[in-house]
Formats: C-alpha cells, sequence, structure tokens
C-alpha cells in the first residue's frame, strides 16, 4: 500500500478545496528549492521512459500531461515538473482577476471516483499567472496555458479576451488551449457553435501566424471541447477548427451529464470528471480522430485512474493523454505507476 493509500482518509475528511489549495503549497514550496525538487524527482522518477511523442512542432517526453484546472494559477508547477509528466497545462486564465462561482463548489463522489466540480474559473488574472511563468523553467517538460474568457465579457467580445491572453503568453509557453467548453461560465459552450466558434478562431490564427517572426516560433493554438455535444454540435466544431487551422483538440471538458452514479451527492450541478467519464471520454476521442482523419492531433483528457484507462485513450488514437481526478484518488505516484506499467502508441 502507497503512503498516499494511507494518507487519504484523513485528506478527505477535508473539504475538497482545502485539501487543494494544501496540496498547491506543498508542492509550490517544494518547487521552489533545488533539493526538494532533487528529492521529488527521485521519489516520482519512472523507471520507464517515454515514450517520446513529437507533435505540433513539439517534443514531450511522455504522453502524460496535467490537465487544466489543478494549478489555476502557476503556483506549484515547478513542483508538479518533478512526478513525471511530459507536460503541464496551467489555468484555465482569465485576463482580470476573478473569485468564481460561491463556495462550496467542488464534491468528491468517493463512490464513484468521481469530482463534481462548478468553479467558474476562479483566478488570479494574466499578469499572475505570467509572473509566475518568468525565470528559468524545468528541463523536459512541455508547458501549456488554457485560456478562458472573464465571466462579465459578454461572448459577443469574448475574442478580445482571448486575443489579450495570447499575446501575453505566446511568448512563455509552448501551446495555448482554447477553452470554450467549461459548463461553470454562464453561456461558454455557446462559443463551441459553429459561426460564433470561427469567430473565434480566425483571429487567434492569425495572431499566431503574425507573432511567428517576432517569437522565431510557431506557438500552436489547441482547441478544448466538451464530451456532450451530439453527432451534428460535434461535426460542426469540428469543421471550424479544421477550417480555421487550429493545430490540435482537447477531448474533452468535463459532462453535465450524471448516469449511473452511486453517490448522494450525484445531484450538484457542476462538471463531472474521474472514472465515470472515461467510457464518454474515450469514445468521443476515438469519433475525433474518425472525424479529423489525422489532421490534428487529438489529446485524450477524461476519465484516466490508471494505466489501463491511459492505454485506452491511446489506442483509441489520441497522442496525448492528460490526467488530474486521477490524481486526487491515486495519489501523486500516479504518473510514474503508469509509465512504469508501459505505453505503447501506434499498435
Amino acid at each position: 500500500m502507497s503512503v498516499y493509500a494511507l494518507l487519504r482518509p484523513l485528506i478527505f475528511r477535508l473539504p475538497p478545496e482545502t485539501a487543494h489549495h494544501g496540496v498547491i503549497a506543498l508542492l509550490r514550496l517544494a518547487g521552489s528549492n533545488p533539493i526538494t525538487r532533487s528529492v521529488l524527482r527521485a521519489w516520482f522518477q519512472p523507471r520507464v521512459q517515454g515514450p517520446t511523442v513529437r507533435v505540433m512542432g513539439l517534443s514531450f517526453r511522455n504522453p502524460l500531461g496535467l490537465a487544466a484546472g489543478f494549478d489555476k494559477d502557476g503556483l506549484a508547477w515547478r513542483g508538479l515538473a518533478c512526478l513525471g509528466f511530459g507536460h503541464l497545462e496551467l489555468g484555465t486564465v482569465t485576463p482580470r482577476p476573478q473569485s468564481g462561482n460561491p463556495l462550496p463548489r467542488v464534491f468528491r463522489l468517493v463512490e464513484d471516483q468521481a469530482i463534481i466540480n462548478r468553479m467558474g474559473f476562479p483566478s488570479r488574472g494574466a499578469e499572475f499567472l505570467a509572473r509566475q511563468l518568468r525565470g528559468k523553467r524545468p528541463a523536459g517538460v512541455v508547458i501549456g496555458v488554457n485560456i478562458g474568457k472573464n465571466r462579465q465579457t459578454p461572448l459577443e467580445e469574448a475574442v478580445q479576451d482571448y486575443l489579450y491572453l495570447f499575446q501575453v503568453f505566446a511568448p512563455l509557453c509552448d501551446y495555448l488551449a482554447i477553452n470554450v467548453s467549461s459548463p461553470n461560465t454562464p453561456g461558454l459552450r455557446q462559443l463551441q457553435q459553429r459561426q460564433m466558434l470561427e469567430a473565434l478562431l480566425t483571429p487567434l490564427a492569425e495572431a499566431r501566424d503574425a507573432q511567428v517572426p517576432n517569437l522565431g516560433r510557431r506557438i500552436p493554438l489547441v482547441v478544448k471541447i466538451a464530451p456532450d455535444l451530439d453527432d451534428e454540435a460535434l461535426d460542426a466544431a469540428l469543421e471550424a477548427i479544421l477550417g480555421c487551422g487550429m493545430d490540435g483538440v482537447i477531448v474533452s471538458n468535463t459532462t453535465t451529464q450524471r448516469g449511473g452514479l452511486h453517490s448522494s451527492l450525484a445531484g450538484e450541478t457542476g462538471g463531472l470528471s474521474g472514472l465515470p467519464l472515461n467510457d464518454l471520454n474515450t469514445s468521443l476521442v476515438r469519433k475525433v480522430v474518425k472525424r479529423t482523419g489525422g489532421r490534428v492531433p487529438v489529446i485524450a483528457s477524461g476519465g484516466v485512474m490508471g494505466p489501463y484507462q491511459a492505454q485506452e485513450k491511446l489506442d483509441a488514437g489520441a497522442v496525448l493523454v492528460q490526467l488530474y481526478s486521477g490524481l486526487i484518488y491515486e495519489g501523486p505516484g500516479l504518473v510514474k505507476r503508469i509509465l512504469d506499467h508501459g505505453l505503447r502508441i501506434g499498435d
């Protein structure tokens, strides 16, 4: 039994956000010092390295990444980089600071190995996260930033928020993820409709291409979609993503569906993640891979609790796999455990 398995009952006595803030504080402290970073790497260094993934002009040392939402403000990413991840996706960050939705807004569905959250993009804002990203970066970890509009920004003005965030973070990260799929910001998912999505992505693509001479590199743009799109809406969104020249798709955000849950907390509003999302997510990965025909890489995010689910995503055609809720239930050794099991790409 792992140390985390012994500690988890004590951790789960704390409110979810309180526990999360404590973990972030510990990882921030550990990541701030070269000695403690070395200790973390020694504890969590996987025996099996790779497989390396080269996609979107970037090289990932392995397919596993941290999903957005875990380190929204970039406080702990230097500690997280010591846990074996191939990439870290920070955020979601908004242009201006905002507090998000009222507490309580995170719920553990322990019987289901699931989480429901209705966070609503709490963020210290773009300038705060940008400060955390400046300075020397740990070697070998790809850094993405997940961007979203402020709650008060009208949908018809959302493009200005995303363009501002692009300008701030393009010089500071390796790729940008465009979040139009959280269920917890009113109206945000309307941006997945083809006409609105094209109106958002076209100027972002133009900004990406215009920045190449200044940055000396091309910043990949990926779009994070919801798992709750019907086939018609999915096709429309993918047509916009491909037509606007995006560099990838993240499948997917949390779901509003509640089928098959056992917890008394299943009725809480918000987005569901964790094990119950796995099958829905894998099915959507297959659909997106088939519909895009290899024209853009697909990143799977949803329901990975161990090696089996991670390999399932890769077998479905994903090139990268992201974790979040699995860390809550399985602990920081999850990345090492999955990698040591041995992942295969392209079988």
